[in-house]
């Protein structure tokens, strides 16, 4: 069960050699010439996103300054019936912003500004090219902030942060993107210009905003985000709790939730994480713990402090060998410091990882911690485990070595039994990395082809022609039929 293959088709060929000097003829009528990018050791920088094992060259890489250059842009690849693919930082970890050889890629990196920042609506209004923790930067001198935090917010872009319906460290809280967005203003595959939600408590019509965020670029080219800001806590204090054994870690999550206290924050790390972070950043994690966990709280001094006492004492009572409670704020960023770099950490103590991303059932924690190190026993390959445990939101790494003859193939197929296993307890093949060309096979796990077939013509109402972003996020009916084997291909039966 490997995941689909981009096409390999020569950046030289002929007909493509032909199509791109034709498109970059009437590109640059309007386009400036760094505006456009044709020459192969130009275009090699977007040939993937974060999940590097696939790699496609596109036809050639557009970088827009103006809506109107995008508007512009997307007419001319309409008439032509040119695939687009748009791309924010490229930290995506689905494929999602993978190229086709016979697209463009729409980048939106010079959509980099902070158009409006309102402290009184406590709103901003920015470019999708804008770094998520710029925001956060630029509201702090008005005591506010951004709460989505996804672990690559020093990098990631808004745009791309809307695609994905990211999450982070505070989502539990504080909620994704989705949660956080007031209004995207998006143009279609056709030109149209196009803004979904506003700053008032509720809009007429169906509420399509919660659908384009999360719609990972099929349905329309993001230009620009109004986000909801936040104001700074009074006060911030952090736990970090340890455990001889992941599945009393687990537990711990449930048994402070069903305490209702709703931390800021709450992650988990497992041994092989843990380990990998402390090499790398040093933030005084205990080495010897089987898993620890992290608990942020937040709010006004008095109940911060009656919060703490209750978590440390329902840590302990789970079976915590230690609990630790920083004492000041440079130790509390301290304790998220290993857990923001986990991902590079890793990166240091192996070849190569996988990067999954699933969410489950807070109650089913304990259980499919302990399955998914079954799992990595079954397939020879070392898991370190890495949660947003509040949400449930689980991102496994798979370590492996892709110069190993067959070892990326059984990495994928190990990968695609724990988000099967999502989905088995109740869950979900994904919680905010997307499903990109990564998660089409378990997308026929998770969805009927009747459900499937209602996704498609979510995305006919938007793209008829299916040019934004093809081969992504939705199998196709035939695909899904022959992973589920199904006698004949379609929708119209399981």
């Amino acid at each position: 069960m490997s995941l689909i293959q981009p096409s390999r088709i020569a950046f030289d060929d002929p007909d493509l050699t032909a199509t791109r000097a034709a498109l970059v003829a009437e590109l640059r009528d309007f386009l400036p010439e760094d505006c456009v990018l044709e020459r192969q050791e130009e275009v090699r920088p977007y040939e993937c996103d974060g999940l590097s094992a696939y790699r496609q060259l596109p036809l050639l890489v557009v970088l827009p300054r103006t809506v109107e250059e995008v508007q512009r842009i997307l007419k001319l690849c309409h008439a032509r019936r040119l695939p687009v693919v748009a791309r924010g930082a490229g930290t995506g970890l689905s494929g999602g912003a993978l190229p086709l050889a016979d697209g463009l890629l729409l980048s939106l990196a010079r959509f980099n500004r902070i158009l409006e920042l309102d402290p009184v609506g406590r709103t901003a209004r920015v470019q999708p090219g804008v770094r998520n923790l710029a925001i956060s930067e630029a509201a702090l001198g008005h005591g506010l902030y951004y709460a989505p935090d996804p672990s690559s917010q020093i990098a990631c872009t808004i745009g791309g942060n809307v695609a994905e319906n990211s999450g982070g460290v505070h989502c539990l809280k504080y909620g994704l993107t989705v949660h956080n967005v007031l209004s995207v203003t998006f143009v279609t595959m056709e030109g149209e210009l196009i803004k979904l939600g506003s700053t008032a408590l509720d809009t007429p019509g169906y509420d399509l905003l919660a659908l384009i965020i999360g719609s990972e670029g099929m349905l329309g080219v993001t230009v620009e985000v109004e986000v909801r800001l936040l104001p700074v806590p009074e006060r911030a204090q952090a736990l970090l709790a340890a455990f001889d054994d992941v599945e009393k870690a687990g537990q711990a999550v449930g048994d402070i939730i069903a305490a209702g206290i709703i931390p800021a924050g709450l992650e988990m790390m497992d041994g092989p994480a843990i380990q990998a972070a402390e090499a790398f950043v040093h933030a005084g994690y205990p080495t010897d713990a089987a898993a620890i966990l992290l608990c942020e709280l937040d709010g006004t001094n008095r109940e911060v402090s009656e919060q703490v006492m209750r978590v440390r004492d329902l840590l302990l009572a789970s079976g915590a060998t230690e609990v630790r409670t920083s004492t000041d704020d440079a130790e509390r960023l301290r304790f998220w410091k290993g857990r923001k770099a986990a991902f590079p950490a890793v990166g240091r103590i192996s070849p190569d990882y996988y990067c999954m991303d699933g969410t489950i059932p807070r109650r089913a924690l304990p259980e499919v911690l302990r399955r998914t190190a079954e799992l990595s026993e079954e397939y020879g390959l070392r898991v370190a485990n890495v949660f947003h445990a509040g949400d449930g939101n689980m991102h496994p790494l798979i370590l492996f070595d892709a110069n190993q003859p067959g070892e990326l193939e059984r990495t994928e197929e190990l990968g695609g039994r724990i988000l099967e296993l999502c989905v088995e307890v109740g869950g979900t093949i994904t919680g905010e990395h997307g499903v990109g060309i990564e998660k089409i096979n378990q997308m026929c796990v998770q969805f009927t082809p009747e459900e499937l077939c209602q996704f498609h013509a979510v995305k006919e109402a938007f793209d008829p022609l299916a040019l934004l972003n093809p081969g992504k996020g939705v199998p196709t009916p035939r695909r899904c039929s022959e992973y589920r084997q199904l006698p004949t291909p379609g929708c119209s039966h399981d």
